[in-house]
């Protein structure tokens, strides 16, 4: 990661670019403080690039394991899986 003032970067555009298209993140600075970060399109396409909500992730998943026949309980049976018995204080002396 680099840094470089709005004037250099004004200065060594070309420079710059090709140290975003190796890979390579350059934080642009105005008066010492940050305002712009240049990176290469691979790195901005894979942060734009939507992401699996976690019960899409498990449907499948779900799914997936049932198609290679691994059983796995029923859709609820894990409901009753949880602890309701009453809560204990606990000390930490």
């Amino acid at each position: 990661m680099s840094e470089v003032s709005i004037a250099e970067a004004r200065n060594h555009l070309p420079r710059i670019v090709q140290q975003a298209e190796a890979g390579e993140t350059v934080h642009i600075t105005r008066r010492g403080k940050p305002v712009a970060v240049l990176l290469s399109d691979r790195e901005f396409a894979r942060l734009n690039t939507p992401r699996q909500g976690f019960s899409e992730f498990a449907r499948e998943w779900r799914k997936n394991m049932i198609a290679h026949g691994i059983e796995f309980p029923a859709e609820g049976e894990l409901e009753n899986l949880r602890d309701n018995s009453a809560r204990q204080d606990v000390s930490w002396d």
